[in-house]
């Protein structure tokens, strides 16, 4: 089991989970349980609401970022992206973890476990923190945003994550956060119940990762 150390955070319902695919990314296609998800209109445990976005843009915003423009939660581009068409398919790791997101409302980072290091935690980032989020090399400032940190430093968030630790083709195992919201209740677990069968369609393997703290 995959231990997180949490920070002290008032709003936060985090879940993480490690994935163990039974091939590499390129070899391993989405199932038609995921690809049916993606489509608009599609059924599922979880749906999205004003509500959902309003408290998930309160998590965000809690360390001083501001969650707005291009800056938004992530699970808010997947919505208007879906109803445009034009969420392309990337593979069954990042496909899975859009249909999640989007039909829930929670924004969710999938990083590969094998170019990230441990130790792992979930932190705000200091103030002027950036990285690369994009192969363009664009960079976002990640300063007051709740962050999944490795041995590195911030790698992941509910907005963009990281170049560095994006998954690829080569990809075999990740780790997942759903960013949940304690004012949503249960929606984080119903999430991530979802989430892992999913998963489970392309005969992946997911474990609950341990989080110490919070």
């Amino acid at each position: 089991m995959t231990p997180l150390d949490v920070a002290p955070h008032p709003l936060l319902d985090a879940i993480a989970f490690t994935t163990a695919f039974p091939a590499p990314l390129a070899d391993l296609p989405a199932s038609e349980a995921i690809r049916d998800a993606l489509r608009p209109g599609a059924s599922a445990p979880v749906a999205s609401d004003d509500a959902v976005r309003a408290a998930v843009r309160d998590l965000l915003r809690h360390g001083g970022y501001k969650p707005t423009g291009r800056g938004k939660p992530a699970s808010e581009y997947l919505l208007r992206a879906v109803a445009e068409g034009a969420l392309a398919a990337i593979n069954a790791a990042v496909d899975a973890c859009n249909a999640a997101s989007y039909h829930s409302g929670l924004p969710i980072s999938v990083v590969d476990l094998d170019l990230a290091a441990a130790p792992f935690s979930l932190s705000i980032a200091p103030a002027g923190t950036k990285y690369v989020f994009n192969a363009s090399g664009q960079e976002i400032d990640v300063g007051g945003l709740l962050c999944l940190c490795d041995a590195a430093g911030p790698t992941a968030n509910g907005v963009k994550d990281a170049q560095r630790s994006k998954t690829r083709g080569a990809t075999t195992r990740t780790i997942s956060v759903v960013w949940g919201a304690r004012a949503l209740g249960d929606r984080t677990a119903r999430t991530v119940a979802w989430y892992r069968e999913l998963l489970a369609s392309v005969s992946a393997v997911t474990e609950l990762c341990e989080l110490r703290g919070g």
